[in-house]
């Protein structure tokens, strides 16, 4: 399974925003972007930003921005952009909710996991039953009324007994439901384009794609 293994912090510098793609260390001062708030590269701070970008360079960040948050490879996301024009609706919309109902979205939007690439790692490594079967497809798209549930022999592990405890101090979005006692998680129905909190001008991604 193709997937991207560099350094994460560098996506988010590259963008010149926080990505939040490391969970907790995001929220720290040991941030990338806190501590070198410039594009990675051999130029450094004097070149950081300073040329204006074309209409089609925006398209672009917006493009790749997007898969780094979702944490998705370009062909996968060209797919995902494929499903979403050939759908009724509004195209960027139905893109970002492809995106959001993602098995390894759903289990970082539900708190079982602090950013989308441990929540990746505890779908492959076969953690979370979905109605009652075992998934460790991180790109299995959850439908309304699915449950989300942590596999009783994962149940003894440490991170879950700890996780278990902080979950009562989480909320999850508003298109999903959480049982802390029973760490189960239900999908209440497909997020609107107003529940998902992803700073994503998703219309720059369709004109890119039209282009």
């Amino acid at each position: 399974m193709a997937r991207y293994l560099g350094s994460v912090c560098v996506l988010c510098r590259r963008e010149g925003e926080k990505l939040y793609l490391k969970g907790d260390r995001c929220y720290s001062t040991k941030c990338a972007v806190e501590r070198r708030n410039y594009p990675p590269g051999p130029h450094g701070p004097s070149g950081a930003f300073r040329r204006k970008l074309s209409d089609y360079a925006m398209q672009l960040r917006e493009k790749q921005k997007a898969r780094r948050i979702y944490g998705v490879l370009e062909r996968q996301f060209r797919r995902y952009f494929a499903e979403a024009s050939k759908t009724a609706g509004v195209t960027g919309a139905t893109l970002l909710q492809l995106l959001e109902t993602r098995l390894d979205n759903v289990i970082y939007r539900l708190g079982f996991a602090s950013s989308r690439k441990q929540a990746r790692q505890l779908v492959l490594h076969g953690h979370f039953m979905v109605d009652g079967a075992r998934v460790n497809i991180p790109s299995y798209n959850v439908k309304p009324g699915m449950q989300i549930t942590v596999a009783e022999t994962s149940r003894k592990n440490a991170y879950f007994q700890a996780l278990a405890k902080e979950l009562a101090h989480r909320k999850p979005v508003e298109w999903l439901a959480l049982d802390t006692a029973n760490l189960t998680g239900t999908v209440l129905a497909l997020p609107s384009r107003q529940q998902i909190d992803t700073p994503l001008k998703e219309q720059l991604i369709v004109e890119y794609y039209s282009r």
